[in-house]
This record gives C-alpha cells, sequence and structure tokens, in this order.
C-alpha cells in the first residue's frame, strides 16, 4: 500500500531531514508525547559516551575484563557465548567507557535498537566503538529507564532519528534526546520492581545451571587437565580408511584422547540412537518483520544468532507471519533442545512454555526417543551434556568441516557420544537444570508483561 505524506518546507529546511520516517513516525511521536509528560534521557544520566575506538582484535583475550561487542547486546541479558575480555591494562587505560551494575549499553550501528542493562553477572565491562554507554544519576528509577528503553515508542524513536549512510547509525545527540514518558509513581514503581524480579530470576537461572555443570564434571570423575595437547601428531595412513573425514581436527588428539577417557569410565551412546534430530526451515528474507513492522501474531524467528544464554532470545531481530508458521508445523514444544550444527556450532538451547518459535535451517531440535529410558535418560540431562566442553563441543570440532564459507557438522551429529551416568547423578542434574528452566520461563513471563505494560 501506498503511502504520502506532505511535510512544509520550511520544517524540512530547518531539520536538514529529508527521509520519510523521519516525518511519518515523528509525527506520531509528537502525538504521542503530548498527552504525558516526559523528559530527555540526558536529564537522568551522568554520562553519554562511545565506547573504546581502536581496540584492535589481537587485544582479545580468554579472561579478564569482558569487553562488550554488539553481538553480546540481546534485549534483557548479556549474550555471553561469543564474549571476549581484555586486560586490566586496557581496561585501565580506557576507564573513562567503562560500565557497571545498572548502566545500559545501546548499538550505535548496523541493528540499531539493541539495548543491554550491564547485570549482576558481570558487574563490570568495557565497550566497543560501535556501542554507546548511558550511567545514570543516583536518584533515577534506572529499572524504569530501561524497560521504557525496551518500548516500542523508545524504538519509534531511535527508528526516526537513525541516519543512513553505508549502514543505519546512531550518534551521541540521537540518544541524548530521547524522550523518556514519565508515567505514575505508583506505576513506574511498579514497573521497577516486575524489572528488578526477572533480573534475579535471570541471574539465579545461570548460577544454577552453573551448579549443574560442575555437578556432571564432578561425577563425571575425570581431570581434564592431565589430557595434553599436543601441538604436532601424525596419523597412520591406514586409519584414513575407516573415516570419511581427513581433517587435522578429526585426528587432533587432545579431541581423540578426551572421548577415550571418557569411554573408558562411562558408557557412552550416539546421539542418534537415542535422539530424533529434526531440522528447522529457511523462510525467505522476504518474510521477515522486524518488531516495530509485525502483528500480534507474527511468530519469533530464531536464527543462530538468536540463542543466547542456553535459551533463545525473547524478542529476535525478525519475526514471520503465522500462516508461515502452521503450514511449516515444525512441531516445536517445551522441552526440545536445540543445537546450532552450522555457523556457531554446538550452541545450546532448551525451549520453556513460552516460547512459540520457528527455528532456521542452521538449528537442530532434539527430542529423545521412547528408547532412551532405558537408559534413565531425561531432556534435562541431554541439554546439559550438551553444554559441556570436552563432551559436545570438542566432538562436533572434530566432525566440522567448511560447506563453501560456513562451518557445519551436516548430519555427524548423529554421531555425537553422549556419556550416560548413574541414574542417581541423571536424577540430580535433571532437577536443578528443570528448576534452572522454570526460572527462565518466569523471567520471560515478566519480561513480556512489562512491555506489554507500557506499550499500552
Amino acid at each position: 500500500m501506498l503511502k504520502t505524506v506532505t511535510v512544509n518546507i520550511d520544517r524540512v529546511k530547518q531539520s536538514d531531514r529529508f527521509e520519510p520516517d523521519f516525518w511519518v513516525i515523528g509525527d506520531f511521536i509528537d502525538n504521542v508525547l503530548s498527552h504525558h509528560r516526559h523528559k530527555k534521557i540526558a536529564e537522568y544520566s551522568k554520562f553519554i559516551k562511545k565506547g573504546i575506538f581502536d581496540l584492535k582484535a589481537e587485544r582479545y583475550q580468554t579472561e579478564g575484563i569482558p569487553f562488550l561487542r554488539i553481538s553480546n547486546l540481546k534485549y534483557f541479558e548479556l549474550g555471553a557465548e561469543d564474549l571476549v575480555y581484555i586486560s586490566e591494562e586496557d581496561n585501565k587505560a580506557n576507564s573513562k567507557t567503562i560500565l557497571r551494575y545498572g548502566d545500559i549499553a545501546f548499538s550505535k550501528i548496523g541493528t540499531l535498537g539493541k539495548i543491554l542493562r550491564i547485570g549482576k553477572h558481570f558487574p563490570e565491562v568495557n565497550i566497543s566503538q560501535n556501542l554507546i554507554g548511558v550511567g545514570f544519576k543516583k536518584e533515577t528509577n534506572k529499572n524504569y529507564i530501561f524497560a521504557y528503553l525496551l518500548s516500542k515508542l523508545a524504538l519509534l524513536q531511535i527508528k526516526k532519528n537513525k541516519k543512513k549512510q553505508l549502514q543505519d547509525k546512531l550518534n551521541l545527540d540521537d540518544i541524548r534526546n530521547i524522550e523518556v514518558v514519565e508515567l505514575s509513581e505508583e506505576k513506574m514503581k511498579e514497573i521497577s520492581g516486575l524489572v528488578e524480579k526477572a533480573e534475579e530470576k535471570a541471574e539465579k537461572s545461570l548460577s544454577i545451571l552453573e551448579r549443574a555443570q560442575n555437578l556432571f564434571y564432578k561425577k563425571l570423575g575425570i581431570d581434564f587437565s592431565k589430557i595434553q595437547k599436543e601441538k604436532y601428531y601424525s596419523v597412520n595412513l591406514s586409519d584414513f580408511a575407516k573415516d570419511d573425514l581427513w581433517t587435522p581436527a578429526f585426528s587432533y588428539p587432545l579431541y581423540v584422547n578426551t572421548l577415550k577417557a571418557i569411554q573408558k569410565k562411562w558408557q557412552t551412546v550416539p546421539l542418534g540412537e537415542i535422539a530424533t534430530v529434526k531440522k528447522g526451515d529457511e523462510v525467505g528474507s522476504e518474510n521477515y518483520n522486524k518488531y516495530l513492522d509485525k502483528k500480534d501474531s507474527d511468530v519469533p524467528f530464531i536464527r543462530t544468532s538468536d540463542i543466547v544464554n542456553y535459551e533463545v532470545d525473547q524478542f529476535p531481530d525478525f519475526y514471520i507471519p503465522e500462516e508461515i508458521y502452521k503450514e511449516l508445523n515444525q512441531d516445536i514444544k517445551a522441552g526440545d533442545v536445540l543445537f546450532n550444527n552450522d555457523g556457531k556450532i554446538g550452541l545450546v538451547a532448551m525451549l520453556t512454555s513460552q516460547d512459540k518459535v520457528i527455528i532456521q535451517s542452521h538449528i537442530k531440535r532434539l527430542r529423545l526417543k521412547t528408547d532412551a529410558n532405558k537408559y534413565n535418560l531425561t531432556p534435562e540431562y541431554l541439554f546439559l551434556v550438551l553444554t559441556i566442553k570436552e563432551v559436545a563441543k570438542y566432538q562436533a570440532e572434530r566432525y566440522t568441516v567448511i560447506q563453501s564459507t560456513i562451518p557445519t557438522i551436516s548430519n555427524h551429529i548423529l554421531d555425537i557420544q553422549i556419556p550416560i551416568l548413574d541414574k542417581t547423578s541423571i536424577d540430580e542434574i535433571t532437577k536443578l537444570v528443570k528448576k534452572a528452566f522454570e526460572l527462565k520461563d518466569e523471567k520471560k513471563k515478566l519480561i513480556k508483561e512489562v512491555r506489554e505494560e507500557i506499550d499500552s
């Protein structure tokens, strides 16, 4: 449907903005704001600043101070899957760009509107040049402002103010001038409380999953540090005859000997024996809708980048029409385990009752067969095992090949060996994982309630 908008030439000259969004969205925002008290975000803040301008990737570390990039910004919590770190020295040298608990980071290029509040799990971080950090005055209701920034009205302001160059871009003034609508004190306090509860549940769920992983390592009883990491190795030519992979990683002694150490102590079964594996679908980018453009009935479309902290992102980048969801009938339900088969191989998630989603073709859905009962296996135990580096990641890396430019393990996912612990251990791990995902489910309900409350 073609829409036309007429703007007085004097208004255009005054603003020097020619993008239709600036005027169409701007008039809508002005109309909404005229009915509410509001202040610019700059009035609540003690700083609004860009991240470190020029920190080379070779300075990244595997431990130290978390260094946030756009890929780490999810709509409620920090995505730690590809988190990198910087040294204490680099952090101190760039102390002006440090963010702490309660501060907020915005993406300023590319996919705009990605907003993250620094939580208690990572109390101090630093930010890259593609992010803008905001810190607030002591008396500010930080929880409410964060919740408001996830609302449609705030995201519309970002959409209105963006500049189109090689890619969408925001500057410091665009962030400073975001208008924050002030509801009644009672309502803002209520929303703040919901945000705090959601954050507590998010932190607690991650803590419980860490306990479950530590319990698995303890029950497994293998000292992986004693397995040598040879830099050079050789393989007998005869060994290639029985395998269909001639990649260095497939014969890498660390991977091979780790699996041997597990199998020496515990029975293992291939994933294909205990679980059905179903691939997702591609729906075509022409069917993608962004959050601001979607219908209420549209369904979240989960790509590999939307698996965060062992769950699917509640507000991913794209949504698809419900009729396509019904047509594909992917048969996805709570308790299913998702595994990234291509690209960022090995990311794992488990679905909760809040997750009505469609998954893309690079993700595989795993569901235990009834035959798995003879091993006392549960979806929670399978999920937990697949999060263990020495089990799933090492085996996935053995089977990884490059198709064109994308890494994949293809159908070798069926060959991943799953160690079978004793029933008591499986039950203990299952109980912890269940509790963690109950908390994740409750967190998602709270966030949904917060967003609907403000948007209404």
